[in-house]
């Protein structure tokens, strides 16, 4: 295993133990942690647009604006749906969709899926779709009636729900990239060992959230 890779898995678990505690333990500490989060997302993609546009300060400060307003309605969200079961399929759509596109990509390699992310591959991102779909069996396994409200179980419903939000994250990832793209830097920052910054985490999920929201709005 090389030490990259080891790196990011310890990362992972101890982010997905913040994250967890934080859930499972008051509502309080789950909108604390968006917060947070939020922050450090905002002033590292700040970093990237002082990169991107040195000497355009209004481009950046329109940026700032709608990407402000947007994580404000992140957390909104993320208060909306304070549920754990709720949430944990949310996230662990995020989560598998993002490890079946990392493992799937990297042990079959192939095409490129776009110039804007090189390492990015179509096996990947249809890694990311099949991974995606995994909450869906392991909820129905433990009989966890997670988001009956807006679906009622309903599988194709759920279908749906899961290959929508793993195409958003999947978006989502492709959308910071760009941005890191035309930085000209790898990660959006070094606060995690082996994944960069914490947007480079979670850039999914903070689109996948408000999608849920409007999805909701709309369809279920």
């Amino acid at each position: 295993m090389s030490n990259n890779l080891l790196k990011r898995i310890l990362t992972s678990i101890i982010l997905l133990f913040i994250l967890f505690f934080c859930l499972l333990t008051s509502k309080f500490l789950w909108i604390y942690l968006l917060i947070i989060a939020s922050i450090i997302s905002f002033f590292e993609f700040n970093n990237l647009l002082k990169k991107i546009y040195k000497n355009k300060n209004n481009k950046i400060i329109n940026f700032n604006i709608i990407s402000f307003v947007y994580l404000v309605f992140f957390i909104l969200t993320g208060y909306h749906y304070y549920s754990a079961s709720i949430l944990i399929f949310i996230i662990s759509i995020c989560i598998l969709s993002d490890t079946g596109g990392y493992f799937i990509g990297k042990s079959i390699g192939g095409k490129k899926l776009t110039k804007i992310s090189p390492n990015k591959t179509i096996s990947g991102s249809i890694g990311s779709f099949i991974f995606s779909l995994f909450p869906i069996l392991i909820f129905e396994i433990f009989k966890i009636n997670f988001i009956s409200s807006y679906t009622n179980n309903n599988i194709l419903t759920l279908v749906y729900l899961c290959l929508s939000l793993s195409l958003i994250c999947q978006l989502g990832d492709l959308f910071i990239s760009y941005f890191k793209r035309k930085a000209k830097v790898k990660d959006t920052g070094s606060l995690l060992p082996g994944h960069g910054g914490l947007l480079d985490r979670i850039d999914g999920f903070i689109f996948v959230l408000p999608t849920t929201y409007l999805l909701d709005r709309l369809f279920f």
